[in-house]
């Protein structure tokens, strides 16, 4: 629904509503269950997305898009953020060749552009925090994997 191109005219305001609603809803009945049993959860997008496209990309504010996801997140909040980074060219050259483009990747430069100055704005505000980890994505997939494996292995033994 959120990412089908047949939605060209959603409302940049019902897009993040439609992520913060579908993360609360991944908060409740998958993350929180399983991290009260003791569980390890990884996650594939988080809030730090949603402020990066919808506040950023969409022009909705850090700050509105921030509030809702708070409100959807419940107090669940990631011990570890990776962020694979890769150049907007690479990024954008790498999207257009997908056969599959969601309406996300089609919604052009300027928008990505946005998307990326805020990423780039949020990351350095968390610079400081032990929960970020960068990694550069444009290496090989198998320097990737190794770089992640490390990131997560020393997180584990840090919490555990």
């Amino acid at each position: 629904l959120i990412l089908s191109n047949d939605n060209k005219n959603m409302s940049p305001r019902t897009e993040a509503l439609l992520y913060s609603a579908s993360r609360a809803q991944h908060i409740d009945e998958l993350v929180r269950p399983n991290l009260e049993k003791g569980n390890v959860v990884i996650s594939d997008r988080f809030v730090l997305s949603s402020l990066a496209y919808q506040g950023g990309g969409r022009e909705l504010g850090v700050e509105n898009v921030k509030k809702i996801n708070d409100f959807a997140i419940d107090g669940v909040n990631p011990d570890l953020v990776i962020f694979f980074y890769v150049d907007p060219l690479t990024t954008l050259k790498r999207k257009s060749l997908s056969e599959n483009a969601d309406r996300l990747e089609l919604s052009g430069d300027k928008f990505h552009s946005r998307v990326y100055d805020t990423y780039m704005e949020l990351l350095d505000k968390m610079k400081d925090e032990n929960t970020l980890s960068k990694v550069d994505a444009t290496k090989s997939m198998e320097e990737v994997f190794e770089t992640v494996k490390n990131i997560i292995d020393k997180k584990l033994e840090e919490l555990l």
